[in-house]
């Protein structure tokens, strides 16, 4: 069933950083997509003046990153941007949600700002983060689908969701699954590729687990796995070196079901990605 991707813009780079992020993934899927200006509940963008004005160039600005993609531009009045684009997520029982981050960041990183992180806790669909200065520095069509993979509710639910947006969009599907170097293991005197380091055993209980994972994933989607060695955020924060335009990873396993909540190592990609990192609800059945 088509859904749509909502986005929000606000006259902000990060809002246009986040329809470019949106208008990508909408043309890769064919879904639709709708971008809204959130404005203060209780004026109108018809009689007021400012405000009309104000969500008009918003909405207009928005209109020339957005491109070809089939667009739906809307003003929708709320109390806030966050509560106004989840409330509008919610009624258009939307794909995804797509943000930008806060302009205080690095470029070409994803540090999330006082609405993705509103989002980022309690919404209940998937949430994208945007890069700073995505609209500039990512251009093109996207390349692989990657899904940062653990063998728990949250993880297998990350996996449905990346599994079903590589087979819509026809794009390869990557699943990193990053075995932590930890120093109870002997380090060798002469440094070696962490992967030496860690014991045959735990290397091949990895890969095995990994192989089983990609056996069960629907035919059609065109899956490799990768292990990575070391720390499992600076692993998966560096995917996009290896051609992957968008990371998905799950949330917190406790806390209210079908929806965001982000955990430690959740919220440490949203601020540390080289690439979109997409969010996705716990499962029912976490």
């Amino acid at each position: 069933m088509t859904a749509p991707i909502v986005t929000g813009v606000d006259g902000t780079d990060a809002g246009l950083d986040a329809v470019a992020l949106a208008a990508r993934l909408a043309r890769a899927t064919g879904d639709p997509l709708l971008v809204a200006c959130v404005y203060p509940d209780g004026t109108q963008p018809g009689s007021d003046a400012d405000v009309g004005r104000h969500v008009a160039e918003v909405l207009e600005a928005a209109r020339g990153v957005a491109g070809d993609a089939g667009v739906e531009f809307r003003a929708a009045p709320s109390t806030s941007p966050a509560r106004g684009l989840a409330g509008l997520a919610g009624q258009e029982r939307a794909r995804m949600l797509v943000v930008g981050s806060t302009n205080r960041g690095a470029i070409g990183r994803v540090l999330s700002g006082s609405t993705a992180e509103r989002l980022l806790h309690g919404t209940e669909c998937p949430v994208a983060v945007a890069p700073r200065g995505y609209r500039r520095h990512w251009t093109g069509p996207l390349r692989t689908v990657g899904v940062a993979y653990v063998d728990t509710p949250e993880g297998h639910e990350a996996l449905r969701v990346a599994a079903d947006l590589a087979a819509r969009t026809g794009l390869p599907l990557a699943l990193y699954s990053v075995v932590a170097v930890t120093t109870s293991w002997f380090t060798p005197p002469v440094v070696r590729p962490e992967q030496e380091v860690v014991p045959e055993e735990v290397r091949k209980g990895y890969r095995e687990a990994l192989d089983r994972t990609l056996d069960r994933l629907p035919g059609g989607v065109d899956a490799t796995g990768v292990l990575l060695y070391g720390d499992v955020v600076d692993e998966l924060s560096m995917v996009g070196e290896r051609e992957t335009d968008l990371l998905v990873c799950g949330s917190r396993g406790y806390g209210p079901v079908r929806r965001v909540l982000l955990g430690a190592v959740s919220a440490a990609l949203v601020r540390q990605a080289s690439v979109p990192v997409l969010v996705v609800p716990r499962g029912g059945d976490a």
